[in-house]
């Protein structure tokens, strides 16, 4: 059974410069994917090949088993059956709610366009406000204006770019939820594009994170997170430091950290290893004997997030409830709770 959409060793230059590099992704019907990474790795650019507004120099792209971009050939975007989701919604300010929603079904009889018009502000819970404008909504309401035009035509697979980023992060969070769920129910195919991994871990059940052009891991949510496979998914990934550490033939780890579990794939002892140390790693412990002194406090409400200076001037995160309350230039009491550690090679990168 043909996949819903595949791209094979899909490569997109300008001139030297290479933006997107020999990159391989599959998404199945029903899934929904997440092109994540920092500002200039290529994941707009890849969508926007996806979509058939870029011409791709290398490998190809595939829509439910029909080849749809090659570096020779390359299917017009009407003709692709893709939806589309904009980073500032591109609304039609003149139009309300019902015809914005309406605007790329022409095609269709009116009566069988009304009702499909109906259908979709039923989908996203707008039909009260039909007849509204988009100035008169809510950012919330205009994104899922958006979203119902986008899926009104019915397409193969919708791409979301940057879709939330005009909204506060809270409401991000929360209308990527009502989004995936929404997805969900409907068995659409989406890929998403962000740049902010909250939002990819609530709504994706892939992520693949870009790093100048290349996947540099394409793995679920959870995977991401615990079992990165590299240093640089390991850092952009949730708050985190890498250090590096030595192990004793014993398993303890320098800068009185504990001790490595010595059935670690990676336990070498006396070889320099790099640590990955999350906040929820480094416990606040008055009965500690162990005290590092705070360099940097960042005050998150119900908790505050401490940067604390390792006796050989590495930094590690500590994060404990905000009634912990400890100056710049003080030392925190802690412990180290290694027992999920990640660790890599210090010549692995």
């Amino acid at each position: 059974m043909n996949s819903q959409l595949e791209l094979q060793q899909v490569s997109i230059k300008y001139g030297e410069f290479t933006a997107v590099d020999a990159v391989t992704l599959t998404l199945e019907k029903g899934q929904i994917g997440c092109l994540l990474g920092p500002s200039g790795c290529g994941k707009t650019t890849l969508l926007r090949a996806i979509a058939g507004f870029e011409p791709i120099t290398a490998g190809s792209i595939a829509l439910r088993g029909t080849v749809i971009s090659t570096p020779r050939r390359q299917l017009p975007p009407e003709q692709r059956k893709v939806g589309m989701v904009f980073q500032d919604f591109a609304l039609f300010p003149h139009l309300d709610v019902r015809r914005n929603v309406g605007f790329g079904l022409s095609q269709l009889p009116p009566g069988k366009r009304r009702q499909r018009v109906e259908e979709m502000l039923d989908l996203v819970a707008l039909a009260p406000y039909a007849g509204a404008f988009p100035h008169e909504l809510s950012g919330g309401q205009q994104q899922r204006v958006a979203l119902a035009r986008a899926l009104a035509p019915n397409p193969e697979i919708l791409l979301l770019d940057e879709p939330f980023s005009s909204l506060d992060s809270e409401l991000r969070t929360q209308l990527a939820t009502e989004v995936r769920d929404l997805l969900k129910q409907n068995g659409v195919t989406a890929i998403l594009v962000t740049h902010d991994q909250n939002e990819a871990f609530a709504m994706a059940d892939q992520v693949s994170l870009l790093n100048h052009g290349r996947v540099a891991q394409s793995d679920t949510p959870y995977n991401l997170y615990h079992n990165p496979g590299n240093e640089f998914v390991a850092e952009f990934i949730g708050d985190g430091n890498m250090i590096t550490v030595t192990v004793n033939a014993a398993g303890e780890m320098s800068d009185g950290l504990g001790v490595l579990d010595q059935g670690h794939p990676r336990w070498r002892a006396g070889e320099p290893m790099r640590l990955l140390v999350r906040p929820d790693d480094v416990i606040h412990d008055d009965s500690s004997d162990l005290q590092l002194r705070v360099v940097g406090k960042a005050f998150r409400g119900a908790h505050n997030l401490y940067d604390l200076l390792l006796p050989d001037g590495q930094h590690v995160p500590c994060l404990t409830p905000s009634h912990v309350d400890v100056a710049l230039g003080s030392h925190l009491p802690v412990r180290f709770h290694l027992q999920h550690v990640v660790v890599f090679s210090a010549n692995q990168g």
